[in-house]
């Protein structure tokens, strides 16, 4: 399969890049930054901003699905590039007749999302970092959730709930709407997404994700994916 990769240069990018090709399938990356990424067999790399219409197109022609896995720091100031790139990517889609969209949103785009017997999580930490911290950019995330439920695509789109690294993929659960958990391993959520991209167990709804077998560093992962972003 040839994948077109949105957001390849991040950190779940980079993890799905790897494993995609690791599985034998072509990958093309596509970034902003020339030469952030190294050329590898069965890569291809391309220059183009996700809202750009003419480097959008240019990266989805021949390919046989669309992964996004794009991302941008919390800020108090309003967010667009989830909306914004999501009517670039399912224009370009459109006019090629490329049918398979996969877009990471969050579990936070359920509003009914509140994980079992996680008491600190659902009382402190997600008022204060998620509807918080967190709350133009998970208004963006449903943004793009609506602008890719409009389309006639084959999407899924794929939450995952508080995002972390780990090394290795490990056991993880996928749920239509949302799963009941308060982490995901960066290595799940690829994973995830290159099965779900063959299997088509979840089209034309959401999937969420979560890691069963490890947990983070809460107050590292705080720092990391809440602060240090910034």
């Amino acid at each position: 399969m040839r994948i077109t990769v949105f957001g390849a240069n991040g950190p779940t990018g980079r993890r799905l890049v790897d494993q995609a090709l690791a599985a034998g399938h072509e990958v093309v990356a596509v970034t902003r930054r020339p030469g952030s990424i190294a050329g590898r067999p069965g890569l291809a790399v391309a220059v183009a901003d996700a809202t750009d219409p003419g480097g959008v197109d240019a990266a989805v022609g021949g390919t046989d699905a669309v992964l996004s896995v794009l991302g941008t720091p919390y800020s108090k100031k309003e967010i667009t590039t989830y909306s914004a790139s999501a009517r670039t990517i399912t224009e370009a889609m459109a006019r090629h007749g490329v049918k398979r969209l996969l877009a990471v949103s969050s579990s936070i785009a359920d509003p009914h999302w509140r994980p079992t017997g996680a008491h600190f999580f659902n009382l402190v930490l997600d008022p204060l970092v998620n509807r918080r911290l967190g709350r133009t950019l998970h208004e963006d995330m449903r943004r793009m959730e609506a602008v890719i439920r409009e389309t006639d695509l084959d999407w899924t789109l794929v939450r995952p709930s508080g995002l972390f690294e780990h090394p290795v993929v490990t056991d993880y659960h996928t749920a239509e709407t949302s799963a009941d958990g308060v982490f995901t391993a960066r290595s799940d959520l690829a994973a995830s997404m290159l099965r779900e991209a063959a299997e088509r167990r979840y089209v034309r709804t959401a999937m969420g994700v979560i890691t069963t077998a490890v947990k983070p560093n809460i107050a590292k992962l705080i720092w990391n994916e809440g602060v240090k972003k910034k």
